[in-house]
């Protein structure tokens, strides 16, 4: 699979970046997210807009840039996206690993890399449960 590796990360690039402007972060969840990639976010923001939404819908840091989760909701509701790909848009998703900046997103998920915690993160996201209350 090392020969391999080039090869893929070449077509995946090759064939995401031009059509979805991919940052090739190496876990890509472009399919919950209306076929956009939160990664082109200034803020890199992968679970929604920030407050700074602007009123036109425009980004607070790049005022002449439309919001990438107004854009994302958009494409959503108006791409013929599977129900089941729609439905995880409002998925809880976790921070990017860095360490897979730049690798195959296609090969992580093959191999499971991109569902590893790496050292020190918390290994499961906290439910209301799980919260203590004041």
């Amino acid at each position: 699979m090392p020969k391999l590796l080039p090869i893929v990360e070449f077509l995946e690039h090759g064939i995401k970046k031009p059509i979805w402007d991919c940052k090739m972060c190496g876990q890509c969840v472009l399919h919950s997210t209306g076929m956009t990639c939160p990664m082109t976010c200034p803020k890199t923001l992968r679970n929604g807009p920030c407050g700074g939404v602007r009123e036109d819908g425009h980004c607070e840091v790049k005022p002449e840039m439309p919001c990438i989760w107004v854009k994302a909701y958009e494409r959503k509701e108006s791409l013929p996206l599977p129900q089941s790909w729609r439905n995880h848009y409002n998925d809880l998703r976790p921070p990017v690993d860095n360490q897979l900046k730049g690798t195959s997103s296609w090969l992580n998920l093959i191999t499971k890399r991109d569902q590893q915690t790496p050292a020190g993160w918390c290994a499961e996201i906290p439910t209301d449960e799980s919260v203590p209350t004041q």
